[in-house]
């Protein structure tokens, strides 16, 4: 997990890059909001963010406003941080696309338990992105099967794109996640096995 530290008190930034290194993250560490929102907004760029509230530059909460609104391609999980503790400061920095909050001066321990909770989520977040993506991607090869099938006329076998023949139901089982189980409808049923059952009575009478 990569996270980065934006604030421009050295002491606090230190403070919080020796702490997070310690518990083996990746951290990188700018000193105002502009470098913080230019990281963030790179493809490449951490996943989690510890800002502070107030920076030159852009401050905190304007840094998660620019951020969500460049609607970035990989989950983010942002943590502002701050000495603002009314309720009405709280809720705007929640307001601004902040997930969280942190009051300084923090406690270590509670610093590091909303980090893990944030990674929980980043990760959690990137699973549900994977398995979307393979659910478009199934999506996909299905609206490929609704198009122009070569079939044969006479036996209705498919071919497929390497030029060999197979049953509907072999093909389709082996292009999708579908199993069959099969039956007999009522029509085959009464044109095929009624006849073939009283042929089968004629026969055992001559006999």
């Amino acid at each position: 997990m990569r996270i980065l530290i934006a604030d421009d008190d050295a002491v606090t930034r230190q403070l919080v890059q020796m702490l997070l290194v310690k518990w083996k993250y990746d951290v990188t560490a700018v000193d105002n909001g502009t470098d913080a929102h230019a990281c963030l907004v790179d493809q490449d760029g951490p996943s989690l963010a510890i800002l502070d509230w107030m920076m030159p530059g852009l401050d905190g909460p304007d840094v998660c406003k620019k951020v969500r609104a460049s609607n970035p391609k990989r989950p983010l999980y942002l943590i502002l941080l701050t000495t603002l503790e009314k309720k009405d400061n709280i809720i705007q920095g929640l307001e601004s696309g902040a997930d969280d909050y942190l009051a300084k001066p923090f406690d270590p321990g509670e610093l590091r338990a909303r980090v893990r909770a944030g990674e929980r989520v980043v990760n959690l977040e990137s699973d549900l992105r994977q398995h979307v993506r393979e659910l478009e991607d199934a999506l996909a090869h299905v609206k490929q099967l609704q198009g122009l099938l070569p079939i044969c006329s006479y036996c209705k076998k498919i071919r497929d794109d390497q030029d060999y023949w197979h049953s509907v139901d072999q093909y389709i089982a082996k292009e999708t996640n579908v199993r069959f189980s099969h039956g007999i409808c009522p029509t085959c049923y009464d044109e095929i096995i009624v006849p073939q059952l009283e042929n089968a009575d004629a026969e055992a009478e001559r006999k």
